[in-house]
């Protein structure tokens, strides 16, 4: 019965690696896809201002207070926030690699197969 125990607590301790390592997958996607919203809207916004003169009147929303600005002000800003936002977006690309690569090994190491129901 010792024997037969062993084999089957080694299998339940592999799902809830390969378990944890697929919810770490998936929410490092579903950051990817909030950045890449959030920088599609910042170049749909930064599109929408470039045409506009420079001394135009504009409202920005910053900690949840809306204050009013140029569009000269603006843009800069703008600008910053989408830079930043596309490094963290490779950032957390890299990151999925770099778990997906571990994965990958990890599967390989411990010779599992997924098996789809």
């Amino acid at each position: 019965m010792a024997t037969q125990a062993a084999p089957a607590k080694r299998q339940q301790d592999l799902q809830v690696q390969y378990s944890t390592y697929k919810n770490t997958l998936q929410q490092i996607a579903q950051k990817i896809g909030d950045v890449e919203q959030e920088a599609e809207e910042h170049k749909l916004v930064l599109d929408t201002l470039q045409p506009l003169p420079k001394d135009r009147k504009c409202f920005r929303m910053i900690n949840g207070v809306l204050v009013e600005r140029t569009v000269e002000d603006v843009i800069p800003a703008l600008q910053t926030n989408a830079e930043g936002l596309k490094k963290v977006l490779d950032d957390l690309v890299k990151q999925y690699k770099t778990k997906q690569d571990e994965l990958e090994k990890w599967k390989k190491k411990n010779n599992v197969q997924v098996v789809q129901s």
